[in-house]
């Protein structure tokens, strides 16, 4: 949970994954918690547009992936070892792919 939370303000961090992992925990242990994650104001949105399959709006992918790539171009420019520049490239093409192919919410 805490990491869902904390990939809303870090941009390397994702979001989406741990909170759905919060949610799947919660709903057999605690109902309770399940509702809290469901309706609150930071972490419901997630979690309700993924279970109704509603996608990303198109301003949300276009943030992402730019934001993405100043973070990953950052990194590649202060790292000197050739694995891990390959690392960032690699994440820096794939990850881009992922959340384009996910669908785009209309408003």
């Amino acid at each position: 949970m805490a990491l869902g939370i904390a990939g809303i303000f870090l941009p390397l961090l994702p979001t989406t994954p741990f909170l759905l992992l919060a949610a799947a925990c919660y709903v057999r242990s605690s109902p309770r918690l399940y509702r809290w994650l469901l309706n609150h104001r930071w972490t419901g949105e997630y979690i309700r547009d993924y279970r109704e399959q509603r996608g990303l709006p198109l301003r949300t992918k276009i943030l992402t992936v730019l934001i993405l790539w100043a973070t990953v171009g950052w990194s590649a420019y202060r790292v000197s070892n050739p694995w891990l520049l390959a690392l960032l490239i690699a994440v820096a093409v794939v990850i881009p792919i992922v959340i384009w192919r996910l669908p785009t919410r209309r408003p």
